[in-house]
């Protein structure tokens, strides 16, 4: 007698089936756990990544310094895991974000029809219409001091951090929206949707017990995708000087400070344009994967 596995076992064997969105996975899991871990790494080496030495600068890899130093003689493995701690960070809480944004929108707006519907379709059209790159450059270049945010706030790492998020989160739920509100459509007129109706449910309920569930699988394969979308775009405002402020560290700005020492350096450059493109596309790559392992249909093609 054959036991039927469950629908997380069955998710999970597909997903091993995608070699690349596998590999891609344990790269991303490697490359968490480090970042993450990046203060013990830096107090198990002894390094500090935020000290500068003019001394030690543009050293070439060692024991005490494994990738070498930059062009400000500090370590540059370090940096990069601290680089790469902030990237992913407004990845995921971008993404997060504009997910949960984007779906309840969606899902208010496919539910509930008519001429609300019609408004923040073309509200979600209006942002889609925008140029991306100039709109968040504006947003990023707004002053928040002006808005009223005490200086020491708003001149202080852990808020600049926070407004990229919002910037991009901001910018990125219109395609959560539309794929929810799609979705939506679909799934109204289904025999459990009815059901609930008839039961007397409301439509809160209906739309956030018994729609949103059944559209979660489309979304997380939207939301792991955007997830190198954004990482790209704070890596190009913190490039722009925009984004993620010194003497924190993002890629992005890392890629600034490395621009003028392309020819004496190209190492400070390659390693997090390296990070940025692996990153990225392992995103991809994932995203890839459970678009098919959240498909049944991917069973009866092999």
């Amino acid at each position: 007698m054959t036991v039927a596995a469950s629908p997380r076992a069955l998710v999970w064997r597909r997903l091993r089936r995608h070699r690349l969105a596998e590999l891609s996975l344990a790269f991303l899991v490697g490359l968490l756990t480090l970042t993450l871990c990046a203060p013990l790494i830096a107090e198990w080496r002894g390094v500090d990544p935020t000290v500068t030495d003019l001394f030690q600068r543009l050293q070439p890899p060692s024991a005490a310094h494994w990738l070498g130093t930059d062009e400000l003689g500090r370590d540059l493995f370090q940096r990069l895991l601290d680089g790469g701690r902030v990237s992913l960070l407004v990845g995921f809480a971008g993404a997060l974000l504009s997910a949960f944004l984007g779906a309840i929108i969606g899902v208010v707006s496919g539910y509930l029809g008519g001429r609300l519907d019609d408004l923040l379709m073309r509200v979600t059209d209006g942002v889609i219409a925008l140029p991306l790159l100039p709109l968040l450059i504006v947003l990023a270049a707004i002053d928040p001091r002006k808005l009223g945010i005490p200086p020491e706030i708003a001149q202080s790492e852990t808020f600049s951090l926070y407004r990229i998020v919002a910037i991009v989160a901001l910018t990125g739920w219109t395609t959560a929206a539309r794929l929810v509100r799609a979705e939506t459509l679909s799934l109204k007129a289904r025999d459990f949707t009815r059901a609930a109706r008839a039961l007397g449910a409301s439509p809160a309920r209906i739309m956030f017990r018994h729609i949103l569930p059944n559209a979660a699988g489309s979304l997380v394969v939207a939301t792991t995708m955007s997830i190198g979308s954004l990482i790209l775009l704070e890596s190009t405002l913190s490039f722009l000087g925009l984004g993620t402020q010194p003497p924190a560290a993002s890629w992005g700005n890392m890629l600034t400070g490395a621009q003028e020492l392309l020819r004496d350096a190209p190492m400070l450059a390659l390693w997090p344009g390296l990070m940025i493109f692996l990153t990225v596309i392992a995103f991809n790559f994932v995203g890839d994967g459970l678009q098919e392992a959240l498909d049944p249909r991917s069973d009866r093609r092999l």
